[in-house]
C-alpha cells in the first residue's frame, strides 16, 4: 500500500527550489558543452582507428592499395545495406553466423536435473539449504581470490578457476563499453589469443549477445547452438566448441557497461542452481569490475553506493539525504541519495526511483515544518531526531486520507538517515481488499521459495472450490485440477515466472464439482540480490461469469447471421419467383387502343420481397383487364399468395365473371386458405375496358382510389364499396363505370407511392396528384408510372405503379 510508506510530511501546497545563480547557469552549460566535445572527438578517433585497421587488414590479405581498400570497404558496406563502421568491424573481427546441428545430450545416468523435472514439479524452483550451502562454499573460495586480484583479466582467470569444477565454465570473456556504443574485451581467461584479438574489439551491431545484455539489463542463456545461431554471433572457431553460454551484466550504476561471459563446453542447460550461482559470481565481482566501462573512476559515491546496500536488505522504509547548501552554508534542501526498497512517494515512485530526487521537489509542504527543523537539529548536532507522532492527510485516488506517523532521523557523517513508521490501524484497509476481492471475484496469493509456504486468501479458496481446512494447493497439485488442453500454456507460464521472473498475466481452466470454470493468474516474482526468484505473489480470478456471457454473446451473433443468411436467401427466392411471376416491361405497351406504362421498385428497408403486383392484358372479346394489388406482409408467403390472386383473377375475368363476382370469389379463396397463407389479406383494384365505347369499369377490395388527370386538372375517383381480400365472410363488392377521354391518364397505384410514417394519407394522396400534374404539364406523360415511382426516396414499402393512357 502507498499509504504505508510514503514519507510524510507533505501536504498540499507549493514548494519551490531556490533558482541557481546565473554564473552557476553558464559554467554548466559550459561543462556540458565540453563534454559533448570530448565524446565526439574520441569517437571520431575511434572511427578513424577502425577504418584504418580495416583498411590495412584488406591491405595485407589481398594485396590492395590503400586507396582500394578504402573503396572495397565502401562498396562492400554499400551493397550489404551497413554502415562504413560496421563493415570494418566485420572485416576485422571476422563475425559470421554459423549454424551446426544441435549436440547430443548424453544419456541421464544419474538423478533427473532440475531442468528434467515437470513445469509444475515444486523441488525444482525451492532455493534449498543444501544447494545454498555449497554455493556459499565457493562464493567464499572468490571472495577471497578477489582481494588479490588487481585487474578484469585476473578476475576472469579466478573466476574461470573456481567455477570450472563446480558447474563446468571453460572460458570467461568480460566485455565494457567503450566509445561510440561499442564492446572492449577488458579480460579473458579459456580463451586462445587469437580468438581473444578476433573478438578484442566488437562494434555495436544487432546479434551481439553481450551488448544486449548490458543494454537490457538481463541475463541470457544460449543453451541451443543451432537456435541461437540464428539470432546472435557466436563466439569461437567452430561456435558449437562451446553449446552453451551465458551473458551476465554487471551490477550496480545505471546505465549498466559491463558484462561477463561464461563458456562452456557442456551441452546440458544451465539449471536453476547454475544461474543463481552464475548471478552471485558477477554481483561479488560487481564493485571490481563496474568502472571498467564508462562509468568514470570510482569513488565518488562509495558512501552512498555502501548505505545503498545496506538498505537494499531492509524491509522497512529509510533514505539518505544529503544536504545542499547555498554559498552561505545555509540547508536550502536535501537530496535522497539511497532508499530501501519500501520507500514510496504519494506519486508512487519506489526504492532507487527516489534516488536523485531533491526532498522538496518530491515533498515541497515540509519546509518549515517542526520535521524540517528536526533535520537541521540532527545535522548540526548529531542528536538522534525522534518526533512526537503527528497525523498526515494524504490524497490517494482522490479520496483525502489521515494517517499517523512518527519519524526518525540520525545523522552519518554530513548526511541524515531518515526513517519512519506509520501506527494507524489497518482495519479499514484490510476490509477494502475484501470487499474489493469480493467485488472482483478475485484473491491474492503468495509462494515463499525459500520456506516452500504458501499463503491464500479466503477468496482463492473460493474460486478453487477447495476446502480452506485443506490449506492452499501445492503447484504439484494443480494439474490434477486443469484441463488437459491447457496444462502446455499454463506449465510455460510456471517456468517463466519462477526461472527468470518474468511477470505473467495467464488465462486457465479448471474443473470443480460445478463444472469447468476460466481463470486467469497474474503475477510477478520478487528476486534475491542475485536476481534469482525467491518469492511470487499475484493474484487468481475467476474469469466465469465472463466467458459465460462471451460465449452466450457468440451463440447469438452466430444466430443472428444463420438468420440473415436464411432471410437473404428466402428474399432472393422470392425475388426470382417474382420476377418470373411479374415481368416488369421496360417500355410502355400498347393495349386495346391504350398505353400502358407500369413500374414496379422494391422497398428500400428489410430483407423480404413484397406482395405488390399488377396485371394488364387483352381479354377474348378485345377488352382489356387492368389490376393492381398489394398483399399484406413480405417473403414467401406475400409471393406464393400474390400468385393465387393474379392467376385467379385472370382466369375468371376470362371466362366472362363481373368484377364484384371476381372480387366475392378472391376474397372467399383467402379466407378458405387462411391455416395456409396465415390469414393473409390483400386489396385489389381491378377494371376492364371496352375501346368501342372507351368505358372503364372497376371496381376496388379495400384499396386506394384511382388518380384521373384530365385536361390539366388531378382528381381521385369515388371510391364504391368493397372491403379487403380476406376480412370477413360478408364482404360487398360494388363496381362503377367511367367514360375515359382522348388525353385522359388514370394512374392506378399501391400504398407505397403515398404513405409515409406519421403521416395522414389524405397528405400523401394530395402530394401524388400535384406531382403527376406537373409532370403532365412537363412533358412527362411516356413514362409517367416510372418517373412517379423514381421520385419516393427512403420508401419502407415496395411500389407498383400502373398508368393507363388514353392517346389523342
Amino acid at each position: 500500500m502507498t499509504g504505508e510508506s510514503a514519507l510524510p510530511g507533505e501536504r498540499d501546497g507549493d514548494g519551490a527550489e531556490p533558482a541557481p545563480a546565473p554564473e552557476v547557469l553558464a559554467l554548466a552549460k559550459v561543462v556540458a558543452k565540453l563534454r559533448a566535445e570530448v565524446s565526439t572527438l574520441e569517437g571520431a578517433a575511434s572511427t578513424t582507428a577502425v577504418v584504418e585497421r580495416a583498411a590495412g587488414a584488406l591491405m595485407a590479405r589481398e594485396g590492395l592499395s590503400a586507396e582500394e581498400a578504402y573503396e572495397t570497404l565502401l562498396q562492400r558496406a554499400t551493397r550489404r545495406g551497413r554502415t562504413l563502421l560496421e563493415e570494418c568491424w566485420i572485416t576485422l573481427g571476422q563475425v559470421r553466423s554459423r549454424t551446426a546441428p544441435p549436440p547430443q545430450a548424453p544419456a541421464q545416468t544419474g538423478p533427473p536435473s532440475q531442468e528434467a523435472l515437470s513445469a509444475f514439479s515444486t523441488d525444482r524452483y525451492l532455493t534449498g539449504t543444501g544447494r545454498s550451502g555449497g554455493h556459499r562454499t565457493i562464493l567464499a573460495r572468490l571472495a577471497d581470490g578477489l582481494a588479490g586480484a588487481g585487474n578484469p583479466h585476473e578476475i576472469a582467470e579466478l573466476l574461470r578457476t573456481v567455477l570450472g569444477d563446480a558447474v563446468g565454465v571453460d572460458g570467461v570473456m568480460i566485455y565494457a563499453v567503450g566509445p561510440a556504443g561499442s564492446l572492449k574485451l577488458a579480460g579473458h581467461a579459456g580463451i586462445d589469443p587469437a580468438l581473444a584479438e578476433q573478438w578484442q574489439h566488437v562494434p555495436p551491431l544487432s546479434g551481439v549477445a553481450a551488448l544486449e545484455a548490458i543494454g537490457g539489463g538481463r541475463a541470457l542463456w544460449l543453451e541451443d547452438p543451432a537456435r541461437d545461431a540464428t539470432r546472435y554471433h557466436l563466439i569461437g572457431d567452430p561456435p558449437e566448441r562451446w553449446p552453451t553460454r551465458a551473458w551476465l551484466p554487471v551490477p550496480g550504476d545505471r546505465p549498466v557497461t559491463a558484462a561477463v561471459g561464461f563458456l562452456r563446453t557442456r551441452p546440458d542447460p544451465f539449471d536453476t542452481g547454475t544461474r543463481s550461482l552464475l548471478r552471485r559470481a558477477v554481483r561479488l565481482c560487481a564493485d571490481s569490475l563496474r568502472f571498467i566501462g564508462r562509468s568514470g573512476a570510482p569513488g565518488t559515491r562509495g558512501e552512498a553506493e555502501t548505505v545503498q546496500r545496506i538498505l537494499d536488505a531492509m524491509s522497512g522504509t529509510a533514505v539518505l539525504l544529503t544536504p545542499l547548501r547555498s554559498e552561505t552554508g545555509e540547508v536550502q534542501d536535501y537530496r535522497i541519495d539511497a532508499a530501501a526498497p519500501g520507500s514510496v512517494d504519494v506519486a508512487g515512485r519506489r526504492g532507487k526511483e527516489l534516488v536523485g530526487r531533491h526532498v522538496l521537489e518530491t515533498y515541497p509542504t515540509v519546509a518549515g515544518t517542526a520535521l524540517w527543523e528536526g533535520y537541521l537539529d540532527t545535522l548540526t548536532t548529531g542528536t538522534t531526531y525522534e518526533g512526537e507522532p503527528f497525523v498526515y492527510e494524504e490524497v490517494s485516488v482522490g479520496v483525502p486520507r489521515k494517517s499517523t506517523y512518527s519519524v526518525r532521523a540520525t545523522r552519518l557523517g554530513d548526511r541524515l538517515v531518515v526513517s519512519w513508521i506509520r501506527h494507524d490501524s489497518q482495519e479499514r484497509e484490510s476490509r477494502r481488499l475484501e470487499d474489493m476481492q469480493r467485488l472482483g471475484n478475485l484473491g491474492w496469493a503468495g509462494w515463499n521459495l525459500a520456506t516452500n509456504t504458501i499463503a491464500w486468501s479466503d477468496q482463492v479458496y473460493t474460486i478453487f472450490d477447495r476446502d480452506p481446512a485443506l490449506g492452499p494447493m501445492p503447484l504439484d497439485e494443480l494439474p490434477l485440477h486443469l484441463v488437459p488442453e491447457d496444462l502446455p500454456v499454463l506449465g510455460a507460464a510456471v517456468e517463466l515466472l519462477l526461472v527468470e521472473g518474468t511477470a505473467i498475466d495467464q488465462a486457465f481452466r479448471i474443473t470443480t464439482a460445478d463444472g469447468v470454470r476460466h481463470l486467469r493468474i497474474v503475477a510477478e516474482a520478487q528476486k534475491d540480490a542475485d536476481g534469482t526468484p525467491v518469492e511470487v505473489h499475484g493474484f487468481f480470478q475467476d474469469l466465469t461469469a465472463l466467458r459465460d456471457a462471451e460465449l452466450a454473446l457468440r451463440e447469438s451473433e452466430r444466430a443472428v447471421l444463420v438468420e440473415r443468411g436464411m432471410l437473404q436467401a428466402e428474399r432472393a427466392l422470392a425475388a426470382r419467383l417474382q420476377n418470373a411471376l411479374l415481368p416488369i416491361p421496360e417500355q410502355s405497351m400498347e393495349l386495346a387502343g391504350l398505353r400502358i406504362d407500369v413500374a414496379y421498385v422494391p422497398s428500400e428497408s428489410g430483407v423480404n420481397v413484397g406482395g405488390d403486383w399488377y396485371s394488364a392484358i387483352e381479354l377474348p372479346d378485345s377488352s382489356a383487364l387492368f389490376v393492381v394489388g398489394d398483399v399484406a406482409g413480405h417473403g414467401l408467403d406475400a409471393v406464393a399468395t400474390m400468385a393465387q390472386l393474379r392467376f385467379t383473377t385472370k382466369g375468371m375475368t376470362i371466362t366472362g365473371s363481373a368484377l364484384p363476382d371476381v372480387l366475392s370469389r378472391l376474397n372467399t379463396l383467402l379466407l378458405h386458405t387462411a391455416p395456409d397463407n396465415h390469414g393473409a389479406t390483400a386489396t385489389v383494384i381491378m377494371g376492364v375496358y371496352r375501346p368501342e365505347d372507351r368505358r372503364l369499369t372497376w371496381a376496388r377490395a379495400g384499396h386506394l382510389p384511382p388518380l384521373l388527370i384530365r385536361g390539366g386538372a388531378a382528381r381521385f375517383l369515388p371510391l364504391p364499396e368493397g372491403c379487403l381480400l380476406g376480412a370477413t365472410f360478408d364482404s360487398v363488392y360494388v363496381q362503377e363505370s367511367l367514360d375515359l377521354e382522348p388525353g385522359d391518364h388514370l394512374v392506378l397505384y399501391t400504398d407505397g407511392l403515398v404513405e409515409e410514417p406519421g403521416e395522414d394519407i389524405g397528405v400523401g394522396l394530395a402530394r401524388l396528384a400535384e406531382s403527376a400534374r406537373r409532370l403532365l404539364e412537363a412533358g412527362g406523360s411516356p413514362a409517367l408510372a416510372r418517373t412517379l415511382a423514381a421520385r419516393r426516396q427512403d420508401h419502407r414499402d415496395d411500389i407498383c405503379v400502373l398508368d393507363i393512357h388514353v392517346p389523342d
